[in-house]
């Protein structure tokens, strides 16, 4: 029986010896990864325990992207620490206002998350960057501390689903349309602690940018890592870095726990209703669901193919009078080529704010927390009660079509068809 993708990339990084599904192994890490709210916490296990230094200045990156600019005292204090430890331990990889941008769309950007890699970083949409065939995963701010010292991390080997993927997307469906689909078949504890692996000839249907929204929503699942196979498209993208791919493919017999068929074709536009990730129901199924605010943007749909959609569907229009409409390019990088293609001047004569890259609403934290009784359509990646703010509002998980139409109609709808 051979090994499943994960467990490939993870024996690579324990010394080449196959691994077994459930087995505890220590594994090298390339790659650690913090944000302005779990690196101070991680900052200080370091140094309560006495480390004076990182195992690898350039292995080690911290991206402020949370609270900054910083919206009050506290997150001021916690970017403090933080600037001052990746000043003092010479970070090579340290990204702050001006430069920064959402972690899990700045990282791949940057050429950091690579194929092949083994990455670790302390939040949970880390495995956001399996889409490029790498095993990425999401830890705690003391194992991030651990990591950050000695370069290691542990592991309980995961066992793994498969999807296989066939036929192509139909107009206006996305990633994020997939990775709704999916959820709506397993649930959010489906792939609990397990591999969810993606192969098949589908895959040439899926961009990068789709791919990296399903990898990283694989936690809204319950799973340890989403992993995709490489191929042309990968390679593509990574060749854009200056990266070489390291081939990663299921091959041989991985003893996979279920492998599910998933036919792009039948998958329309999703949406997940409150208050969970796998609460989908098709868009064209939902009844009159009036919306205050629609956010298009965060680690999950705020790269630039997720704009072009929003813009296609806003150009030469009004959003609602009633709905706040707000678009968060996910980096600077982001932001300046939409600048450049006209898509901002699209958004501001839309009526839409246009804001900085931060991951601000996604978590509640700021740039348009909702009030009680308020409901949103967001491309952001959670639901749950409270999410984007009072534990009385409601956040609608879309793509940025269905979120882009929605601001305009003010309630949710799917994109006209002379929309294109």
């Amino acid at each position: 029986m051979s090994m499943t993708m994960t467990q490939k990339i993870i024996s690579a990084h324990c010394g080449g010896q196959p691994v077994h599904t459930g087995e505890i192994v220590l594994a090298d890490v390339d790659l650690v990864m913090g944000n302005d709210i779990t690196s101070p916490v991680a900052i200080r296990e370091f140094k309560k325990h006495g480390f004076r230094q990182v195992f690898n200045k350039e292995k080690v990156a911290l991206v402020l992207d949370h609270f900054v600019p910083c919206k009050d005292i506290a997150s001021a204090k916690q970017c403090k620490e933080v600037r001052e430890f990746a000043d003092e331990q010479k970070i090579c990889h340290f990204f702050d206002a001006g430069e920064t941008g959402i972690e899990h769309a700045l990282l791949p950007e940057k050429g950091l998350a690579r194929s092949g890699s083994l990455i670790v970083g302390a939040d949970s949409h880390t495995c956001t960057y399996g889409a490029l065939g790498a095993f990425s995963t999401g830890m705690g701010s003391t194992d991030m501390a651990f990591a950050m010292v000695t370069g290691k991390t542990w592991l309980r080997v995961p066992p793994a689903i498969c999807f296989v993927i066939k036929n192509s997307l139909s107009e206006w469906v996305g990633g994020k349309d997939v990775i709704l689909y999916i959820l709506a078949r397993i649930g959010v504890g489906g792939a609990r602690y397990k591999s969810m692996e993606f192969c098949g000839d589908g895959l040439s249907s899926l961009s990068i940018d789709d791919r990296f929204t399903i990898a990283n929503m694989a936690i809204e699942a319950g799973a340890k890592n989403g992993i995709f196979e490489t191929d042309e498209i990968t390679e593509n993208y990574e060749m854009e870095k200056g990266n070489e791919t390291v081939p990663c493919s299921v091959g041989g017999m991985p003893d996979y726990e279920e492998t599910y068929e998933l036919n792009l074709a039948d998958i329309k536009p999703m949406v997940a209703m409150p208050h969970s990730p796998d609460n989908v129901v098709p868009a064209d199924t939902l009844g009159e669901v009036r919306i205050d605010q629609a956010v298009i943007g965060s680690c999950t749909n705020g790269r630039l193919s997720d704009l072009a959609v929003a813009a296609k569907i806003l150009k030469g229009k009004k959003v609602h009078p009633r709905c706040r409409t707000i678009i968060i390019p996910a980096t600077q990088r982001i932001y300046l080529e939409a600048l450049n293609s006209g898509m901002i001047d699209t958004f501001i004569r839309a009526g839409c704010v246009v804001s900085t890259p931060t991951c601000g609403p996604c978590l509640g934290g700021h740039m348009g927390i909702l009030a009680d009784g308020e409901r949103a359509i967001s491309t952001t990646n959670r639901n749950f009660v409270g999410r984007m703010g009072h534990t009385g509002s409601e956040v609608w998980l879309s793509g940025p079509a269905v979120a882009a139409a929605s601001a305009i109609a003010g309630k949710i709808v799917l994109p006209d068809k002379g929309d294109k």
